[in-house]
């Protein structure tokens, strides 16, 4: 069997002539701060099954400074997405169920780097998960592909990732509405590149 050609990545351009990504509506992002907020959302998130799953820390500017991530962690179904912040008081139960669950299934895109970071900050192991960045490569790319290049080939769409909001602080107690969306849209896009690949294999 001869190996599969190596894909070419699209270039800026290309990804640029795409439609948008159809985003989550503010309305459809819950930021999870009481105790009645997390049990909808853990009784949602198990009802999903599989679920968009990414973190964001505070970004280190300085070399050899060390990373205190991560401040947020964020789930996603195909409808909403689940906005947690780590500091916040009472949230350690709900990401411990969730994030150690072998029955809800994180999905997402460079989760080796998250493991570390979730089991520093939190004490947690990740359980059962899915690295979506190895599904995409196996379509036949020579090297991991990174979330903007996936929703482009997999889904056709043009999805906008905001320099401003990844550098942002995100461990400020209150995340702007720009940074809601961004946690949001990782975790949701992470969730919907996985089932097309699903529904197309």
């Amino acid at each position: 069997m001869q190996p599969r050609p190596a894909l070419p990545r699209p270039t800026p351009e290309q990804i640029a002539m795409l439609p948008p990504y159809p985003a989550l509506l503010p309305a459809r992002i819950h930021l999870l701060k009481t105790t009645d907020q997390l049990a909808a959302a853990e009784q949602a998130l198990r009802a999903a099954r599989h679920v968009g799953f990414d973190t964001e820390s505070k970004p280190t500017f300085v070399a050899g400074q060390a990373q205190t991530g991560p401040e947020v962690i964020q789930f996603a179904t195909a409808t909403d997405a689940f906005i947690v912040q780590t500091a916040t008081p009472g949230v350690v139960p709900f990401l411990q169920a969730m994030i150690e669950s072998d029955e809800v299934i994180k999905v997402g895109f460079g989760l080796a780097s998250d493991r570390p970071q979730i089991q520093r900050r939190l004490g947690l192991t990740l359980g059962r998960s899915i690295d979506v960045s190895q599904l995409v490569k196996r379509l036949g790319f020579k090297d991991a592909v990174g979330l903007k290049v996936a929703v482009a080939v997999v889904l056709g769409q043009r999805f906008a990732k905001s320099k401003k909001a990844t550098t942002s602080n995100w461990a400020n107690a209150t995340l702007t509405p720009q940074q809601l969306q961004y946690a949001a849209n990782d975790a949701h896009a992470s969730l919907l590149v996985y089932k097309a690949l699903s529904e197309g294999g």
